[in-house]
């Protein structure tokens, strides 16, 4: 078990769901229920696994939840790509906050590496 605010992982991710939820405040109000919600669950997911692994109990449901977030990270792609594609959200929003996706899901992969081929202990 660790303390999941020292993962560089989660502070990017934390950071990103601060992030969507500012760029999703301009989203249309009749998507209040849907992309808004859905883009804010995603994001969260991502940092709230991430918090939840580090306090598991072994490497395996730490690595475990770290893929639950790489899957959501996945989701959020894809529904910024949508906002993109909906004429919701203009280009040079949809590209930074997909680097900062493809970023932290490239992370979460290195981390999960990690815990499968440790060079060094992780706990």
């Amino acid at each position: 078990m660790q303390d999941f605010h020292q993962l560089n992982v989660w502070k990017k991710a934390h950071s990103l769901v601060l992030r969507v939820y500012k760029a999703s405040n301009g989203l249309p109000s009749s998507e209040n229920f849907g992309l808004v919600l859905n883009l804010r669950r995603s994001a969260v997911v991502i940092a709230r696994s991430i918090a939840e692994g580090a306090g598991r109990d072994s490497d395996a449901e730490f690595a475990a939840e770290l893929k639950k977030a790489r899957a959501a990270g996945h989701e959020l792609e894809y529904l910024l790509l949508l906002c993109l594609d909906l004429g919701f959200m203009a280009k040079p929003l949809h590209d930074e906050l997909n680097v900062e996706v493809v970023e932290v899901r490239k992370m979460i992969s290195g981390l999960v590496n990690r815990i499968y081929n440790p060079t060094e202990t992780l706990r």
